[in-house]
């Protein structure tokens, strides 16, 4: 008898980073990691060999791909399987940046297919946590050429041309491929993007490995790549702020992601929606009640509710704050 569809919840990956730190452990509170320093915690991941398996269920340590080779359209949705087959399309990830991150941009989805790539890298940024005067770089300060990018790399003053802004708990962050931009030191930030690794490293600060080399650039690629239009007043996203309810955080061609702050038991009708949900939870713990199973979720985790589910309700054990995400 065949066996009915459950949220599935993910075991993370960890990956070690010459600029990470110890903020996963020692604020999202996941002591498990191997790594001395973990810059990037991959919540849920069909990338290739990077592909986070499920942990619950009789589907524990299947992967992603695997789930929906079994179930298809009943786990994604119609709409997202008949575009995206057997490829999710998103990945999810919590940062944690000891050390500034390189200045980089990443390609959208017509020069990453001309490249030889399923898609480009549309993703959002939603900041947990920032040390004080942290900051992030998005976009450029004014209308640049291509030839001032040149010159600025050069010239090792590349950082006048930058838009760079102070960040703190709660900001977000929406970068469209083509957007130069990194993340600063002592920030922690959950990112939510399309499903790619094409990452094209503009700048990186003149950074020296343990062995004396520096990380290796994509000049050619990035200027290809480059949006050289200027950021206008501040690249923060604004969003509305309400307690037990659902506050949209960016509706793209490519995710919906919402957040959520959870203090008392808070039902999602999902009805209508022709599409899988992932919560990424990012703060505090509860219970995930749908399809008849009741999953514990806590802060660094991801769930992800099969398109079939038309009702989910969420259980906070005091204040749970989630990343609600699907595709319209």
């Amino acid at each position: 008898m065949e066996q009915s569809l459950y949220p599935l919840r993910f075991m993370p990956l960890f990956k070690d980073k010459i600029w990470g730190g110890n903020k996963i452990k020692d604020i999202i509170g996941i002591d498990y990691s191997p790594l001395e320093r973990c810059g990037e915690l991959w919540a849920l991941s069909a990338i290739d060999d990077d592909e986070t398996l499920v942990e619950n269920g009789y589907l524990a340590e299947c992967t992603l791909k695997e789930v929906i080779e079994m179930y298809a359209d009943e786990l994604v949705g119609e709409k997202c399987y008949d575009e995206f087959g057997e490829n999710f399309p998103l990945l999810f990830k919590i940062i944690d940046a000891k050390d500034k991150l390189s200045v980089q941009v990443h390609p959208d989805d017509k020069m990453a297919q001309r490249k030889g790539m399923n898609n480009g890298k549309t993703e959002l940024w939603y900041v947990i946590q920032a040390d004080r005067d942290s900051e992030i770089i998005s976009g450029f300060n004014k209308r640049v050429t291509k030839a001032e990018v040149i010159n600025g790399l050069r010239n090792k003053n590349i950082s006048d041309l930058l838009n760079i802004e102070t960040t703190e708990k709660g900001d977000l962050f929406f970068m469209p491929a083509g957007r130069i931009h990194a993340i600063g030191s002592g920030v922690l930030l959950a990112e939510i993007q399309q499903s790619s690794d094409a990452t094209y490293r503009v700048y990186d600060w003149d950074r020296k490995d343990e062995k004396g080399n520096e990380r290796s650039l994509h000049i050619q690629e990035a200027l290809e790549a480059l949006d050289m239009n200027a950021i206008d007043n501040s690249a923060k996203s604004h969003y509305g702020y309400s307690l037990n309810k659902t506050s949209e955080l960016v509706s793209t061609p490519f995710f919906t992601t919402n957040v959520l702050h959870i203090s008392e038991s808070l039902k999602k009708d999902y009805t209508m929606l022709d599409s899988f949900v992932v919560y990424l939870c990012i703060e505090g713990s509860g219970v995930i009640h749908s399809l008849g199973h009741e999953i514990p979720l806590s802060a660094g985790q991801a769930l992800l509710i099969p398109a079939i589910a038309e009702e989910t309700i969420i259980q906070p054990k005091g204040l749970i704050s989630i990343l609600e995400t699907y595709i319209i």
